[in-house]
C-alpha cells in the first residue's frame, strides 16, 4: 500500500479524531455554538428586556414566560398609559443581583438559548409573573408559571391592575 492512497489518510484521521475525542478535546460545543440542554450558564446579568438577559456573552429567553416588549404601554387602574414594558425590564433588573444561573432548556428561533434563570435561590421566571410583570406561556411552559399567574390576576399585581395586550398579540400587530 502506497503512503498516498486515500484510505490510508482516511484511517489515520480517523484515528487521530478518536484520540482526539478521547482526550476530552472534543466535550465543550465550539466557540458560538449552541449549549446542549442542561448546560449551566452563571454570571452577572445584563438585562435587555422584561424576559431576556445577557450571562457570560448568551442572550437568554427566560423559559415559560413572556413580558411587556420594551416599547409596549399598558393601561393603570385609573385608565392611565404607563410603559409596562420598562416596568417589567427594571423589575428583571431588580431581581438579577450580583449572580445569576441559568439552566439551558432549549433554543428559540432567534438563535437565543432559552433557559431557567435563579438569583439568590430564586426563580426569576416565577418572581416576574407572581410580580405582575409578565404571564405565563404557557403554549412553552406547559403550565409552569400557571399558578404564579392566578395569584398575581388575583391580587390585581402590575399588569393585572388595570389592562393589557398580550405581548404576543402586541409583538404580532407591532413588530412585523
Amino acid at each position: 500500500m502506497r503512503a498516498n492512497h486515500p484510505l490510508l489518510w482516511l484511517v489515520v484521521v480517523a484515528v487521530i479524531a478518536a484520540i482526539a475525542y478521547g482526550s476530552g478535546k472534543f466535550d465543550a460545543p465550539p466557540p458560538g455554538a449552541p449549549s446542549p440542554p442542561g448546560a449551566t450558564i452563571s454570571g452577572r446579568a445584563r438585562v435587555i428586556d422584561g424576559d431576556s438577559l445577557e450571562v457570560a456573552g448568551e442572550r437568554i429567553r427566560l423559559f415559560g414566560i413572556d413580558a411587556p416588549e420594551a416599547r409596549q404601554y399598558c393601561r393603570d387602574a385609573r385608565g392611565q398609559d404607563y410603559p409596562c414594558g420598562r416596568a417589567a425590564t427594571r423589575a428583571l433588573a431588580g431581581l438579577t443581583g450580583a449572580r445569576v444561573s441559568c439552566t439551558l432548556v432549549t433554543h428559540d428561533r432567534y438563535e437565543r438559548d432559552v433557559a431557567t434563570c435563579t438569583a439568590n435561590g430564586r426563580d426569576l421566571g416565577d418572581a416576574m409573573v407572581r410580580a405582575g410583570h409578565a404571564v405565563d406561556y404557557a403554549r412553552h411552559s406547559g403550565g409552569r408559571y400557571a399558578e404564579a399567574e392566578r395569584e398575581a390576576r388575583a391580587a390585581r399585581r402590575g399588569i393585572w391592575a388595570g389592562t393589557f395586550e398580550e405581548p404576543e398579540a402586541w409583538r404580532r400587530r407591532e413588530m412585523r
